[in-house]
């Protein structure tokens, strides 16, 4: 199993080659009945004709299997320092990760220490501001008290703000955690100290996708946002701005069709809650709870006039405030934008204060424009 392992990192850590592709030659080879090993003593042209590899593909291939001892000598190391090495093939991988990521995304190895049944149990992520307000993070507790007494696991990843507020506030609930590291597994080596308890009491588990000896760095961050927001069955947004990781990750986890609960902002709030609950996520109260359809019309109702002026949905909205009534594509080719006109009429129905004008193509109009017209004609 130890020789297997080496191979896996061979592929794992194969650079220039995009995940799907790594686990599409796994699920050829499971198809196959041949294992990782088999796969890397194929000659040149059975990598081209049967697994559709390039030259520059081949060439990569050949390099990693020249680091095979290497490989060999890291996973003795790590295994011999309690680390789990777990292939995506692995009955212990994570079930959600794979389900949420599917062959497109979800990594071909994950690295472990601690409880791996944790990763089989209901998890929701809440994500946020380094810098949130104290809102934010009395939310973050709230919604993590609530879940681990429904023996739901809290996903952190392990950054400043709302992802240590979830952890800290998980372990102090009874709760249990998965902590998604930026870097290595190896190079956790102070945060392996301050969780140990907590780690062999089984309510810790510490995760990464990078390679072992990996330091953190800016792009590791970023990468490693999707794994959270894979982990969780739930996400919860405590706060965010309208650009940086927690925005990315929320708007990619809307395109891809995820369920994502953002705390509805006080009024005189300085973020992007209420943009992300415009881009259809779902506006919960400050414990986390769904807010009732009235709530949401009146948040609906404000949404627009706090968007950024740089936004499309903000250049719409003031577009028709100007007067006149509409067709999608006029607005598209008026402002120039980079939505097609099926997108713009889908935001605009959705906005208490426009007016659909019915018919073919339809046409839409500012509510108090409207009505400011039709006073003007008494």
């Amino acid at each position: 199993m130890n020789e297997e392992l080496s191979y896996w990192l061979a592929l794992a850590h194969l650079p220039k080659l995009r995940t799907k592709k790594k686990n599409e030659i796994i699920v050829r080879l499971f198809e196959e009945q041949k294992t990782i090993i088999d796969f890397f003593h194929f000659e040149p042209k059975q990598w081209k004709d049967n697994y559709q590899l390039n030259e520059n593909e081949i060439l990569l291939f050949q390099d990693a299997i020249k680091e095979l001892s290497n490989y060999a000598f890291m996973v003795e190391d790590l295994l011999e320092q309690g680390y789990s090495i777990l292939p995506i093939t692995s009955p212990d991988y994570s079930p959600i990760l794979k389900k949420n990521l599917g062959r497109t995304y979800a990594p071909s190895l994950i690295y472990t220490k601690g409880n791996k049944a944790i990763m089989k149990e209901i998890s929701i992520a809440i994500v946020g501001s380094r810098k949130a307000d104290k809102v934010s993070l009395d939310f973050t507790d709230n919604v993590a008290k609530i879940a681990s007494e429904d023996y739901k696991v809290i996903v952190s990843g392990f950054a400043k703000g709302v992802d240590k507020q979830a952890l800290d506030s998980a372990l102090k609930h009874k709760g249990q955690s998965i902590i998604v590291l930026p870097q290595g597994i190896s190079t956790f080596n102070s945060g392996f100290k301050k969780y140990y308890k907590q780690i062999i009491d089984g309510d810790v588990i510490v995760l990464s996708t990078f390679y072992p000896k990996a330091t953190w760095n800016v792009g590791l961050a970023m990468a490693r946002n999707p794994i959270i927001y894979g982990l969780a069955t739930e996400i919860f947004v405590a706060e965010s701005s309208n650009k940086g990781g927690t925005w990315s990750g929320v708007v990619d986890g809307l395109r891809k069709g995820r369920k994502i609960f953002v705390r509805k902002p006080n009024f005189n709030e300085k973020n992007a809650n209420n943009q992300l609950i415009q881009k259809g996520a779902i506006p919960v109260n400050a414990k986390g709870n769904i807010l009732n359809y009235e709530q949401q019309i009146n948040i609906n109702q404000n949404v627009v006039s706090e968007l950024d002026p740089n936004d499309v949905e903000y250049k719409i909205i003031e577009f028709l405030k100007k007067g006149g009534e509409f067709i999608s594509k006029e607005i598209v080719d008026t402002l120039k934008l980079d939505w097609s006109s099926r997108k713009v009429s889908s935001f605009l129905k959705k906005q208490s204060e426009i007016i659909t004008v019915k018919g073919k193509p339809l046409k839409f109009s500012h509510k108090e424009r409207t009505i400011q017209s039709q006073q003007s004609l008494f």
